[in-house]
């Protein structure tokens, strides 16, 4: 898995998703193709196999980076409890209108710290918050207009936490950009092309 499937902003940007009503004072960090390829009803099967995850296939040079930076946080107290969603920052879920806060917000991701907010049939939003940034994932599934597929795509919005945090951003953007998320979508790509090999797979 490569950069090559970086996106531009603009495929999160230009298309009609939820969450430009909800979350307009986060900016877009990251866009990037998800190698899930389905069928338009295949986008519960992405949440699954994204929420489920699998940290044990995580390579060791991602392993440390999480390691050196939940150890950067006990340190500087990035991470404290009093950091987080619903204490430094509101959650998302406060601002959804009626339809979207009345059904279920969908499954908690296992392997990352980030809570659902929302779920909807083409879209899938969790948060997470810190000392530095409150930062949104937001997951969709994304019709090919040539050939009738469709695919998972993965955006990264953030509002940084001030100076500081728009520092610490930009400094960790190389090493998210080409060490940790290629790996990660990887690993999901191998994921769901097993189970689509798997006729026993639910």
């Amino acid at each position: 898995m490569t950069s090559s499937y970086r996106l531009p902003k603009s495929a999160h940007t230009a298309r009609p998703w939820r969450i430009h009503e909800i979350a307009n004072d986060f900016r877009v960090e990251d866009v990037w193709a998800l190698p899930t390829p389905g069928s338009a009803g295949d986008f519960p099967r992405l949440v699954q196999a994204f929420a489920e995850g699998n940290s044990a296939e995580q390579s060791v040079v991602v392993r440390a980076l999480f390691a050196v930076r939940w150890k950067l946080g006990e340190l500087f107290g990035w991470d404290q409890p009093d950091s987080g969603v619903g204490t430094r920052v509101h959650t998302l879920r406060d601002r959804l209108p009626t339809d979207l806060r009345d059904a279920s917000p969908g499954p908690n991701p296992q392997t990352i710290p980030f809570t659902s907010v929302y779920l909807t049939a083409d879209e899938w939003v969790s948060e997470s918050a810190n000392r530095t940034v409150h930062a949104l994932l937001h997951i969709g599934w994304v019709p090919d207009e040539t050939t009738g597929a469709y695919r998972g795509q993965m955006a990264v919005l953030v509002k940084p936490n001030g100076t500081f945090g728009n520092l610490y951003m930009a400094a960790i953007a190389p090493l998210r950009r080409l060490i940790v998320y290629p790996p990660m979508i990887g690993m999901l790509g191998r994921h769901w092309q097993n189970r689509a090999d798997d006729p026993n797979a639910g």
